[in-house]
């Protein structure tokens, strides 16, 4: 099965079993669209998504109130690929990303991604010969990015001005 991590438990919210979330899609209403999850492996269904941004607070069944709410906290929430959202052209899931050969435009190799970390403008890591490199997406540094061939192709001179 090809699972998804779509939020991570942040703490119990109240006393009726629901808990915080960070949402790693879009929008927490993105959530919504999800029907059942996997916490370590456990499938839970959704009951009630509500929340806005990148927080949401979420009601699964099963988990009926604060106790059992408190054992999942910092869990990461999964879903399977085929349940969630379908992204529009041009926006990725990160576990596409990562793996993802990082190439220049000449063809050149330059690393492998390890991580994405979610920002306004997100931040790629990936593993070089020469050890870790970080580069921000900021506009004209990605020219393509290509999930089948797991390759992201980069303006070499771009990259060199954002790359720490």
């Amino acid at each position: 099965m090809n699972f998804l991590t779509v939020a991570t438990i942040l703490k119990p919210q109240g006393i009726r079993g629901e808990v915080k979330v960070k949402v790693f899609l879009d929008d927490a209403e993105d959530l919504k669209e999800i029907k059942q999850v996997y916490i370590s492996g456990e499938k839970y269904a959704v009951l009630n998504v509500r929340g806005a941004g990148d927080i949401a607070y979420v009601a699964l069944r099963g988990v009926a109130d604060r106790n059992a709410a408190e054992l999942l906290r910092n869990k990461d929430i999964e879903a399977l690929r085929e349940d969630c959202p379908p992204l529009p052209d041009g926006r990725y899931y990160i576990g596409d990303l990562t793996g993802c050969k990082v190439i220049s435009s000449s063809g050149e190799e330059i690393g492998e991604v390890t991580s994405v970390t979610p920002a306004r403008t997100d931040i790629f890591t990936i593993e070089t010969p020469k050890g870790e490199v970080s580069f921000a997406a900021a506009e004209g540094v990605i020219l393509e990015v290509n999930i089948e061939n797991k390759t992201i192709t980069v303006d070499k001179k771009r990259f060199k001005e954002v790359s720490v």
